[in-house]
């Protein structure tokens, strides 16, 4: 792996980590700001939702920093390959809402590019082990 590009994708994996987490632990602690962020109104004054996707975003982010943490660079693509479908179905959510904002659905867009770039960057240049099957 090119030495420049190898730091660059390391450094956009680890704030697409941590960026996940925080994304998680805003809809625990300020969840109407990070449903209006996330492009969804809820009505109902329960929480319930924000508590489920926020553990999630949570798990997804640890995963992705364990993964590049323990150097698991081919796991890490695959993962990232397959999570796509988190975004990709967030921006479909949002854009059928009835009143849906355009810019709430850039985030999520920029996250499946994201998902899509490192997963193949990360599954195609890391390098194979004999221990896997893949």
């Amino acid at each position: 792996m090119q030495t420049t590009i190898k730091h660059i994708a390391g450094w956009l994996a680890a704030l697409t980590g941590i960026g996940i987490i925080f994304i998680g632990a805003r809809f625990f602690f300020m969840p109407e700001t990070a449903e209006h962020a996330f492009g969804i109104h809820v009505t109902a004054d329960n929480h319930a939702f924000h508590y489920i996707k926020g553990i999630r975003d949570i798990f997804s982010g640890i995963i992705v920093l364990l993964l590049l943490l323990t150097k698991e660079y081919r796991a890490l693509g695959l993962m990232m390959l397959a999570v796509m479908i988190i975004p990709a179905t967030d921006f479909l959510i949002v854009w059928q809402q009835p009143d849906y904002e355009v810019a709430r659905l850039i985030p999520h867009l920029i996250a499946v590019i994201i998902a899509i770039v490192l997963g193949v960057y990360y599954f195609f240049n890391a390098p194979k082990r004999n221990r896997h099957v893949i």
